[in-house]
């Protein structure tokens, strides 16, 4: 993409040769994509690769310092309110919402996006409707979350920026929330999602965009992120006993050990490598 020149398509999101520094640190250097109406967008990457600051420059929190940035049609820096009305934000740290009262906080985002989605209903829908009455200030860590994904979502809008919606949830509720982000991308709902869980990532995400160091490595989807990264092993029984092999090539390790048995080996079994394995060899990061 030459410098500074955004590609018209129907992308919701695009990012074109982005920086961010601070001081003489560059936090976020030359990243460029694109996300698509409708698409369900990963970012994933270690602690400190620059992608809160990245999503932060999307949401219009933080000014780049150089590069161009589109958010539905908009430079998010000089965005207004009606802008801001189509966008919904679960930050990474949450907000402190003082001594409101669940039901109160989400039915005041619902009139604030001009909302026609029921506060009671998106309620039912995180799993706080115990909680409806209770002030903001005495949920649990996990029930925070909650409210912050009710608030996220109340204003049902265009775009949805998911920063770790999931920590602190137990594995019944992440799983419940998986579907209501599957439930929102059926919609027509655009979502960028950064998340730490790998399984998040690959069971919700169409694409995926890995970053360290403030540099984009793959884009790709989860079946294909990190291929080249990602080694099989195949195992199999010889008449010496077990053997196995690790190999970015199965078909002729197979090939050679049919020959050698002349015949298909007994108790074959090719592990394929995992979203997880491929991941961590793209960042340089032994299991």
């Amino acid at each position: 993409m030459s410098q500074g020149r955004i590609v018209r398509s129907t992308a919701v999101i695009a990012v074109s040769d982005l920086v961010k520094r601070y001081g003489g640190r560059t936090v976020v250097d030359n990243v460029s994509f694109q996300v698509e109406a409708g698409e369900v967008f990963g970012l994933l990457g270690p602690n400190g690769a620059g992608k809160t600051t990245t999503v932060e420059i999307l949401e219009g929190v933080r000014t780049a310092t150089s590069g161009r940035v589109e958010v539905l049609g908009a430079d998010p820096a000089a965005a207004d309110r009606h802008w801001r009305s189509r966008v919904g934000v679960v930050a990474q740290g949450g907000t402190d919402h003082g001594d409101w009262r669940v039901g109160e906080l989400v039915a005041q985002f619902a009139r604030y996006h001009g909302s026609v989605t029921d506060p009671r209903q998106v309620i039912e829908l995180v799993g706080l409707t115990g909680q409806r009455g209770t002030r903001a200030d005495r949920l649990s860590g996990g029930q925070r979350r909650k409210l912050d994904v009710a608030l996220g979502i109340v204003g049902r809008p265009e775009l949805l920026f998911l920063d770790e919606p999931t920590t602190g949830f137990d594995p019944e509720a992440r799983r419940e929330f998986w579907e209501i982000v599957r439930d929102l991308a059926r919609q027509g709902t655009t979502i960028v999602l950064t998340t730490h869980y790998l399984d998040e990532a690959s069971n919700l995400a169409d694409r995926l965009c890995v970053v360290k160091e403030g540099r984009v490595l793959q884009i790709s989807t989860p079946g294909e992120l990190g291929r080249e990264h990602g080694e099989s092993v195949v195992s199999w029984r010889s008449p010496e006993g077990v053997r196995s092999e690790r190999t970015d090539d199965v078909a002729a390790v197979l090939r050679r050990v049919e020959a050698e048995l002349g015949g298909s080996p007994p108790d074959l079994e090719i592990r394929r490598p995992s979203l997880e394995d491929r991941y961590l060899a793209m960042i340089g990061e032994d299991r």
